[in-house]
């Protein structure tokens, strides 16, 4: 009998996840993983029977053959079998198809939930198995059918309609949508100019001086729309008595965040540490799965990363407040511990995202970790042992004065007990800091010196675009999607090039564009939000056993089959369209019109195919366009002609301008020689299906060398490195760190790891 027959056998998904449970367990199991899902929908077809009550037809995953073989052969020399995939509704579902493919008779095959994966996590867990829960692996299977069934439907009428290679996706389209709106709003707003007028004042006796604002004349908003109205509000208030009317006292607690749940995770990951949102989740499974920790062994760092529940275990709070009173005193431990709401809906089976174990303080494991790992694992640490401290104590003060008709306004906060935030601090994205000054100790009726009058120019602003951690927020309270689709959806959108992030804010693409007002004018249900929003909950009910997923099914088929027939008939046909322009073809005088291709809109001489010539343009604010001239650069050795810049879908490139009669083209190069000793090349600009843009040797693939930010040919005057690199504001040296510009506060600490070239 083979040494690993006769032990249980536990099943997980990750490689990674399995040696840090065999670790743990040592030799008395098995622990071997699936890698990820065995079965799905078939690639290349439907795979559901919509005459059949929507029954799915599974398949093994192309490459999945082999590991199914041994997962097979380990079972049947082992007495028990438990199946230990995530604690989630893709992980009940590996679980399933594990169970179906193994399944032998009368073998006990349990179901057991890993929510750490620390010693006390994985026994708790084996000491308290169930069965594989139907309801939970329907409404995942449900979403997988709601997902299949818009895509290949969808899909083929956008090849057919606009171009080869288009898809859609139920709840990404929807997020495209909100990206694109946006962009609308952003474009037609209209600024509206507005005046603010500050008086700099103080009390002969009481200082410091202070800054108030004029809020109220004569009983009424104070609403200055021009600069006129502003000097009016000056001269009228030249040679004012300026007298405290009212002073209001009271204290406020600002009470900490509760831990961490994914999209929160992943909103201040994004604000704080700049990372995208599926580097936060890579992240994160590696700090669940478990990471070598030297003498300590393979240890997991945090509980599992994917929950909408802010819910604490018992043990955990305890600790908390132990460690809290050690390090800062009994007077930051409340007299209670803090309990947070979960959002409706949430899965309180799963408990928030905190450190597996307390014994394990970032600092102790930062020689084991990479820098961002521990930069993540701290966070979540510090927000952790936060949200269990006392709260913030301020005493805020608000003084009204008042000068003829007008009022005044200064509001002045002071700190008197700091609370959690003497260790961490949230900031969400577009809020500012509470100002921490005090006011000086006005009484009513004291009199004020007028020191200076300020009156100040401001304009409305349009809404902002959303970044990543924006449109996860937004996507959360609009009840879009699930924790664990953020970053398939935010990915998804780039790959397929609807979007593009440039300065950390999305940007829809013309292709982007043109998408959503197709999908929102001929499948207004799908596209619809609140539409979305009912369908995640319906998914929540079919998981609670309360609504069949084949009903949920059959509802959304019976809309959604009619907007498909109706959009074969009624959709625009893209592909076809010429929009004539007033704009004359410069090879040939014929008139040109707008066409769709591969890369977007494009101008095309009418007389095509006889004439190919061909232009980009852009369209200024009045929507009148401009034909974008071509940048030339140099001589086409092929031919003489002159070589003009090109964009392409990976970005910029050089080509012939008698283009198709000469066909040579070359990579844009950067001027920097390739550092490889021995090269010869250059670094030249490239572009990822993604959008996103890198630079890498023009011997490619011969040399590998690649770089993720734009190097600039200037040796390093710390080191004499040969180059230097662009990241944001701040210009760096790959070499020594040498920073010649410094980034804006809050940007993150630099150079970092992503600095160094790689090969």
């Amino acid at each position: 009998m083979s040494q690993r027959e006769g032990k249980p056998l536990i099943i997980v998904e990750s490689p990674t996840k399995a040696r840090t449970i065999g670790r743990i367990l040592g030799k008395d199991y098995m622990v071997e993983a699936s890698v990820g899902h065995i079965k799905d929908l078939p690639e290349r077809e439907l795979g559901v029977d919509i005459e059949g009550g929507f029954a799915p037809q599974y398949v093994l995953i192309r490459g999945k053959e082999k590991v199914v073989q041994r997962l097979r052969r380990l079972s049947k020399g082992a007495p028990r079998i438990y199946l230990a995939s995530d604690p989630d509704r893709e992980g009940e579902a590996i679980a399933w198809h594990i169970a179906e493919e193994i399944a032998d008779g009368g073998k006990e095959i349990h179901r057991v939930l890993i929510h750490e994966i620390t010693p006390r996590g994985v026994r708790e867990a084996l000491e308290q198995p169930r069965g594989l829960q139907e309801n939970l692996y329907r409404a995942q299977q449900a979403r997988r059918i709601l997902d299949r069934l818009v895509g290949y439907k969808i899909s083929p009428l956008l090849w057919r309609k606009v171009k080869r290679g288009l898809s859609a996706g139920r709840v990404q389209s929807v997020a495209l949508r909100l990206i694109c709106e946006r962009e609308r709003e952003i474009e037609e707003f209209v600024p509206k100019e507005y005046w603010s007028v500050t008086a700099e004042l103080e009390h002969p006796e009481k200082p410091p001086a202070f800054k108030a604002r004029l809020v109220k004349i004569a009983g009424r908003k104070a609403d200055l729309r021009s600069e006129e109205e502003a000097k009016e509000v000056l001269h009228r208030l030249q040679g004012a008595e300026f007298v405290v009317r009212e002073v209001k006292r009271k204290e406020k607690r600002r009470r900490p965040s509760p831990p961490f749940i994914t999209s929160t995770l992943q909103q201040e990951a994004s604000r704080r540490l700049r990372f995208s949102v599926k580097k936060t989740m890579v992240l994160a499974q590696q700090l669940y799965e478990g990471v070598e920790l030297g003498g300590l062994g393979r240890r997991g760092l945090i509980t599992y990363m994917r929950t909408d529940s802010v819910r604490v275990a018992h043990e955990a709070v305890i600790g908390a407040r132990k460690l809290i009173a050690d390090a800062f005193g009994e007077a930051y431990v409340p007299p209670r511990p803090n309990v947070f709401k979960s959002r409706k809906g949430a899965q309180e089976a799963h408990e928030a995202i905190r450190p597996a174990s307390l014994d394990l303080p970032p600092d102790k494991v930062k020689p084991y970790l990479t820098e961002d790992q521990y930069a993540l694992y701290k966070l979540i640490w510090d927000r952790f042992l936060a949200s269990q401290m006392a709260p913030a104590v301020l005493d805020q003060m608000t003084v009204e004065v008042g000068a003829g008709e007008f009022l005044f306004s200064a509001t002045g906060t002071v700190v008197t007990f700091p609370g959690f935030t003497a260790f961490y601090q949230e900031l969400r994205e577009g809020e500012e800091e509470e100002e921490g000054f005090g006011l000086p100790q006005l009484e009513p009726g004291d009199r004020l010196l007028l020191r200076e009058l300020s009156p100040k120019q401001h304009f409305t602003q349009p809404p902002p675009r959303y970044t990543e951690s924006s449109l996860v927020r937004e996507l959360e309270e609009r009840g879009i999607g699930r924790p664990s689709t953020y970053a398939t959806i935010i990915t998804t959108l780039q790959e397929r090039g609807y979007v593009e992030l440039r300065d950390r804010k999305f940007h829809p693409t013309g292709l982007g564009r043109l998408v959503a007002e197709l999908l929102v004018a001929n499948f207004p249900g799908i596209m619809d939000v609140d539409f979305t929003a009912r369908m995640e909950e319906k998914l929540d009910q079919i998981e609670e056993g309360r609504v069949p997923w084949r009903e949920v099914l059959e509802e959304f088929y019976t809309s959604f089959s009619q907007e498909l027939e109706r959009a074969s008939r009624e959709m625009r046909d893209v592909k076809r369209e010429r929009r004539p322009t007033d704009i004359i073809c410069d090879k040939c005088g014929s008139p040109m019109e707008i066409r769709w291709g591969r890369y977007g809109e494009f101008l095309s001489c009418t007389a095509f195919p006889k004439c190919k010539n061909a232009k980009m343009f852009t369209r200024d604010e009045e929507g009148r366009i401009r034909v974008v001239e071509e940048e030339k650069a140099g001589e086409c050795p092929q031919c003489g002609s002159a070589l003009v810049v090109k964009r392409g879908r990976y970005g910029p490139f050089l080509a012939c301008n008698r283009w198709p009669r000469c066909n040579y083209t070359e990579p844009l190069s950067t001027g920097v020689k390739c550092p490889v000793e021995g090269c010869g090349g250059e670094l030249v600009e490239r572009r990822t299906k993604r959008g996103r843009v890198f630079f890498r040797c023009s011997h490619w693939p011969r040399c590998r060398f690649t770089l993720p930010h734009r190097p600039l040919p200037e040796p390093c005057p710390q080191c004499g490195h040969p180059f230097l690199v662009e990241k944001g504001r701040a210009v760096l040296c790959p070499g020594c760190g040498h920073q010649r510009t410094p980034p804006r506060e809050g940007e993150g600490p630099l150079p970092s790891e992503e600095n160094i070239p790689r090969r």
